[in-house]
């Protein structure tokens, strides 16, 4: 008799093994991540491939993510002459010294009717505001709508040309010195086609969507109208788009941040997946992100949360599976009704299973 409850004992060894229960979990996870590099999205983590079947809300930067962020300088309305040099050459002289799209087409545009730039001096940027320097030995400012007002120069007929852009969807610099306004410059951005879409189907999904730009209010409206964003909220510095992620997070959702520059990095970092527009964004973008993708197609962020869903479900599959099949062979083995060959296929066989199920990622 005691023979018996040895070989049951050998039974119950040989099952209660958690191969398949172990390797469950990395099997799916690595199965999700090749998929996803396949679609041109790279994750730098498992983990946050599991977080993304929990994303409530995606936020995103405006210029370089849903639009192409490469804008073009569209009007150029000279408000009062400089004491020496033509305001289209200190603008052109600012911009090419940023790196920022709305600078740089300023620089581009104003740059064909300059004969040579001026050397700037003391060359400064100011986050979320625009950037200054000195030409000449006088002190310009290149600045949108946020910094005219903390320089004290907003005046009513000066908002009513900057209004009247605005309300075109246009974002609105402005040449200034510490006390004057030498003229404005309108420059428009086009929206990416895949955008509109990749919106759509993160509704579809269930998921909300806030635009965060540093462009004005105006110019914010209209490109959310245009694409289908739920909320849209213009005029904000870095620190500003980090406190909307904050207040997202606080309102209990798992967020999700979409940028491609040095402002939107604060932001990616604090929100629990940071998504990074590869191909054009800029290197502190892509290092504080946790997902890149590849060839800045918005359409993949909802390709990823579908990826991660897929996969939150194949692991629950494995695990469910895993522990069901123990359960049983189990019991069976307490009545006395397993063998050691059942017992192999309890251990080896649903192994060999959940790691075929995990591998069905890959066609994904």
């Amino acid at each position: 008799m005691w023979t018996d409850w040895i070989y049951r004992a050998l039974v119950l060894l040989v099952v209660a093994c958690p191969c398949a229960l172990v390797i469950s979990t990395p099997v799916s996870i690595v199965s999700g991540l090749a998929a996803a590099a396949r679609k041109g999205i790279l994750v730098k983590g498992g983990v946050y491939l599991e977080i993304g079947a929990k994303l409530s809300f995606v936020a995103l930067d405006k210029t370089g993510t849903i639009t192409h962020g490469k804008p073009v300088q569209t009007d150029y309305l000279p408000l009062s002459e400089t004491s020496y040099v033509a305001p289209q050459i200190i603008a052109a002289s600012l911009g090419a010294r940023s790196d920022h799209p709305v600078s740089q087409a300023i620089a581009k545009h104003e740059a064909l009717h300059a004969s040579t730039l001026k050397q700037v001096d003391n060359f400064e940027a100011l986050p979320g505001r625009g950037v200054k320097g000195m030409i000449e030995g006088q002190l310009y400012h290149l600045g949108n709508h946020r910094l005219i007002n903390e320089l004290g120069l907003a005046t009513p007929l000066l908002e009513a040309s900057l209004n009247q852009l605005e309300r075109q969807g246009k974002t609105v610099v402005a040449l200034t010195s510490a006390t004057q306004v030498f003229a404005l410059f309108a420059v428009a951005d086009t929206v990416r086609d895949s955008s509109q879409t990749a919106i759509k189907e993160l509704h579809e999904l269930g998921i909300k969507t806030m635009m965060l730009t540093g462009d004005n209010a105006h110019t914010a409206q209209a490109i959310a109208q245009r694409v289908g964003i739920d909320e849209p909220r213009g005029n904000l510095l870095p620190a500003d788009k980090l406190a909307a992620i904050g207040e997202l997070q606080n309102r209990n959702h798992v967020v999700g941040m979409v940028g491609d520059g040095i402002n939107d990095a604060p932001a990616l970092a604090k929100s629990q997946i940071g998504f990074a527009m590869a191909a054009a964004g800029t290197g502190t973008a892509i290092e504080a992100a946790d997902v890149a993708l590849m060839d800045d197609d918005l359409r993949k962020i909802p390709a990823f949360v579908r990826l991660s869903r897929q996969t939150a479900s194949v692991l629950k599959q494995n695990i469910g599976f895993a522990l069901g099949i123990k359960a049983v062979f189990l019991v069976s083995t307490l009545m006395g009704l397993a063998t050691m060959w059942m017992a192999v296929f309890a251990d080896v066989g649903v192994s060999l299973l959940v790691v075929l199920n995990g591998l069905r990622l890959l066609k994904k």
